[in-house]
Parts: C-alpha cells; structure tokens; sequence
C-alpha cells in the first residue's frame, strides 16, 4: 500500500516540473552566487545562507569570494582572518568545518572539488541538503536539496500533516523528488524549489497563492487551509540566562578574552563578562580580584541576543581601567575592527567603547 501510494504521489508531482522551471527562468533573483555555477561559490552561498536572510549574506558572500577565491586559499587562511570574515554571521562551526573541508578537498582530491553526491557528502559540515544543492546546482546531478523551504512548499501542495520534525517526511519528500528530477535542468529545478518557498510560498505571513505558478495543483489552496501547513512541531522555552558585560578600557585599549573550547562560541573572542547581573559596587570588588583597578564605571544599558535553545539578557557596563589585568588581552579599537571577530552578542556593545572618554560619556546616559 505505501509503494503504491508512493507511485501515486510521484506521479502527481511531476505536473510541477514544466511550471515551475518556466516561472524560475521568468522570475529568478539576480543573486551574486548565481553568476555562475562554481561548485565553490555554490557551497560558501549554501553555507552562508543557512538560517541567515538573503539580503544579509550578499555583502558577506561577495566579500568572501573576494578574499578567499578558491579552494586552495580556503583553506590555507589563517584562522582569526576567517573568522573575521564570517563577523556576524553567527554558527561560526559552519566556517570552521568549511575550512576543514577545503583541506580534505586539497589533501584527497587534488584541490578540485569532488563531484560525486557521496563525496561531497563526506567532506565535514556538508549534509544531505547541502551535498544535493551542490550535486545538482553544480553537476546537474539529479540530487534533491530539501530545506524548510522545500518541505512547506511540497507540504502544502500535498497537503501532508506530518510534523516537520518527522525524519520520515523530509526522507519521502527527497526521494519523491529524485524521481521527478528533469535530468538536463536538475540545478534550475533545485533552485526554482528554493525560490518558490523564498518569495511566493513563504514562511512568514500568508503565501502569495495568486502568483504560484503551482496553484493549479496545490490542495492547500484549494482548501483554503495553506496556513496549517506544514506541521511545526512544538518548541521547547529557551534557557534564559543573565549575563553583565564589562567594556573594560584603559587608554586606547579594551579588554577582550577567548571563550573556552567547547560549548556555545567556542574558542571566540568575547568582552570579558560574568553570569548574573551586578550593581557597581558589586563589580568593583568582581574587578579587584580580577586585578583591574577602575575609577568609574557607566551602565549601558540593557540588550538581548536569542540563540536556538538559550536566550541571553545582558546588561553591559563601561569601565575606566587604570591598568591592563594581564588576565585579559589588550587590544585598540582599530584592532578589535579589523582583526578579532567579536560574535553578534557582544556586537551590541561594542558601540559604546566609541565613548571611552570622560567627555562623551554623558551620552552613554
């Protein structure tokens, strides 16, 4: 009954193929990754666009290339540059494995990047979606790439209830659409997919039905119910945890410290910062056995920094340090911009070192 069932859904599939590369060749962005199909430039847009907004990773994207051009650069880059370079990206083990990649790419394959869908899948922080956009971006591999994107869109066509945390739904989806795959436009197709659920079948708000070129055959349209679909499974609460930031400055300098290894942020550059929220009077003793001597500390205020399963309520002070604590590392502000990614969380207080002086800290207030 499920092989059956199967064949039925293949076959109601395909009536998509022919629609939607026509309305992809009529409509795609023009997108900086799409300039041509380079398997490199394929994989560091595929990497950068993971939880990150388009519009976002354009700047970062063109950058990147531009910086690190190929494989071999990729991965004979220092790492402190490439981190700099993903600054604000976040999930900064995404660039990291993407090093790694680079140097299994040149130590097993010669530097040319592998063709095979087994092969890139087996090069580190690459999985099953982003090994199919490659193949098939890349190699016109029939290979499907199936995201959330994917799956809202196939779910809704489908209308298929299974929760989005399902294995089995997104194993289905994927070896539905491996059938259907026209074998001369198997990149358009994977593109034109990602399209559909970036712009018309969207995950926020309601879908533009009236410009799908899919509506024809769409069941959630027809039954007016694309808005339970797909089926998100419940979210668990986000561990809150306080947190007080110190922007410890002392002349022209500021402190910063690595995070350990392991762990959120690991092995990252952070302002030195403790678990809780503290007075002054407090962080005057904190800071004394930290051996840093201040003669004023202002509060910054109060900022807040969501990762997927811990939520942060920071509160940030500003210090006036009368030495550099060799506990931590000191570094200028021209340094801290051009040489150390600071992860996003810390970017919100970062601004406030601008008013290390006596005369402008008044408008920290």
């Amino acid at each position: 009954m499920q092989d059956i069932q199967n064949i039925e859904m293949q076959d109601f599939l395909k009536d998509m193929v022919e629609p939607l590369l026509s309305w992809y060749q009529a409509n795609k962005r023009d997108l900086p990754w799409r300039k041509n199909t380079d398997p490199y430039r394929v994989w560091v847009s595929e990497i950068m666009l993971q939880q990150t907004r388009v519009e976002a990773v354009r700047p970062y994207f063109e950058n990147f290339i531009k910086k690190l051009p190929n494989v071999q650069c990729l991965a004979e880059v220092p790492e402190e540059e490439l981190l700099k370079l993903w600054e604000g990206l976040g999930y900064y083990s995404r660039v990291r494995n993407m090093k790694k990649a680079a140097q299994k790419i040149c130590d097993c394959f010669s530097g040319a990047f592998p063709q095979s869908y087994e092969e890139i899948l087996s090069l580190p922080g690459i999985g099953q979606y982003t090994a199919g956009a490659i193949a098939s971006i890349a190699f016109n591999q029939p290979n499907p790439a199936v995201d959330g994107n994917v799956l809202r869109v196939i779910c809704r066509i489908t209308e298929d209830g299974r929760e989005l945390s399902n294995p089995e739904l997104k194993k289905s989806v994927t070896e539905q659409l491996r059938k259907i795959y026209p074998k001369e436009h198997a990149g358009d197709f994977t593109q034109a997919l990602m399209e559909l659920g970036a712009v018309i079948c969207v995950p926020n708000g309601s879908p533009k039905c009236a410009d799908c070129p899919v509506q024809f055959m769409c069941r959630a349209f027809y039954s007016g119910s694309q808005m339970n679909f797909p089926v998100a499974a419940k979210k668990k609460a986000r561990k809150i945890q306080k947190k007080t930031i110190l922007l410890l400055c002392c002349k022209d300098k500021v402190a910063i410290r690595k995070r350990d290894e392991g762990g959120l942020l690991e092995g990252l550059w952070e302002f030195p910062n403790l678990e809780g929220f503290y007075s002054e009077g407090e962080l005057e003793t904190i800071l004394k056995e930290m051996r840093v001597e201040f003669g004023k500390a202002v509060f910054c205020g109060e900022k807040k920094h969501i990762f997927t399963h811990i939520e942060w309520h920071m509160q940030g002070f500003l210090a006036f340090c009368k030495n550099e604590s060799s506990q931590f590392t000191w570094v200028t502000k021209e340094q801290l911009n051009e040489e150390f990614a600071l992860p996003a969380a810390f970017q919100k207080f970062k601004k406030y070192i601008a008013f290390a002086d006596n005369d402008s800290v008044a408008q920290i207030q």
